[in-house]
């Protein structure tokens, strides 16, 4: 007996597609799939072109015209080849953006204008950030060769005066005028090796110790050395024959000139976040007058000034002035660099 039929009911022979989550068939699922799959290897496709495509310097129309183009052409690409994934694979699907090639124009437009935009500013990003690695480079390599050459100039100066000490030794004490040539070498020995822009407090106070050694065969009771450095400032870093150049401007402007005895004070200290080393001397100031800024003139003071203003910009200073009772004092203020201090 034939099957009756029922109001509302289906024959037994009808094929409704499976469905999934809100209610899309498995043919509408694949048929997305073909194309999002698509719209991946158009986003790759345009990354690769902006990305051997670099933005022009000065712009020109002609590349909007190719990117216009290109964009016109991934979009036709992907509306034929989805449809035609769709149509080998022999699937049926009621969504009506499969067969509407300005749909597909107007979703690649959105996808080329994002991955082209976002491939730009990362490439301008790392070009930049490229340039601005040159730079330091360039301003490293430049800064490491003034300092070298303001660290060059400072060597002879006062080689010259030890050197000088000794031919007027020879003379008048032969035997001083060799013990003070044996210093003369260890201090020339130092000074070559010593490529570094700042030294420990302590390894630059040892090295001026050893050059007022030579300068004191020279002079005897006229000159007198005091030291008033705090042991726990002796780690701290200034730079290297900074404390050098102020004592020896104090000898050369200070003792050379008199007869009466002269003293030489080297004193540090430290303050809010920086170190202070003060080197102190009777007598005339000769090279070291103030200049209208109330700095000394000298030529190894202009030189550390310069090494100065290289290493630390406005953080560092170097002052002179004369003393009330006579004398002259030159103040180094460098900031501190031990990290406890920082």
């Amino acid at each position: 007996m034939a099957d009756t039929l029922v109001a509302g009911e289906r024959p037994m022979s009808y094929h409704e597609p499976m469905r999934f989550g809100r209610g899309l068939s498995w043919e509408e699922l694949l048929a997305g799939g073909f194309r999002g799959g698509i719209a991946i290897a158009m986003a790759c496709a345009i990354w690769w072109l902006v990305r051997r495509v670099p933005w022009p310097r000065p712009f020109r129309f002609s590349f909007v015209v190719m990117h216009v183009a290109a964009w016109f052409a991934l979009g036709f690409i992907w509306c034929v080849a989805t449809n035609g994934l769709i149509a080998l694979a022999g699937l049926e699907t009621a969504d009506p953006l499969l067969n509407r090639l300005d749909e597909y124009l107007l979703l690649a437009a959105f996808i080329y204008v994002f991955v082209a935009g976002a491939t730009y500013a990362a490439t301008a990003s790392a070009r930049a950030a490229q340039a601005e690695a040159t730079v330091a480079r360039a301003e490293a390599v430049a800064t490491s060769t003034q300092l070298a050459a303001l660290r060059a100039q400072l060597h002879p100066h006062f080689l010259f005066n030890a050197l000088h000490t000794v031919v007027q030794l020879i003379p008048v004490d032969p035997a001083k005028a060799a013990e003070a040539a044996e210093m003369v070498a260890g201090l020339l020995r130092t000074s070559i090796g010593e490529q570094r822009d700042e030294v420990l407090l302590d390894d630059e106070w040892r090295f001026v110790s050893r050059y007022l050694a030579v300068e004191q065969i020279r002079f005897g009771d006229r000159l007198r050395v005091r030291d008033e450095i705090p042991p726990d400032l002796l780690d701290e870093r200034v730079p290297s024959f900074a404390l050098q150049t102020l004592v020896e401007n104090a000898v050369q402007h200070g003792a050379t000139p008199r007869v009466a005895p002269t003293e030489i004070v080297v004193s540090a200290a430290g303050g809010p976040n920086q170190l202070t080393v003060a080197v102190r001397n009777t007598g005339d100031t000769g090279d070291s007058r103030p200049s209208s800024n109330g700095a000394g003139s000298g030529t190894g003071l202009t030189r550390l000034r310069e090494r100065l203003a290289v290493l630390y910009g406005g953080a560092a200073s170097l002052t002179t002035r004369p003393l009330a009772e006579g004398g002259y004092e030159a103040v180094l203020v460098v900031p501190f660099s031990r990290g406890s201090r920082a």
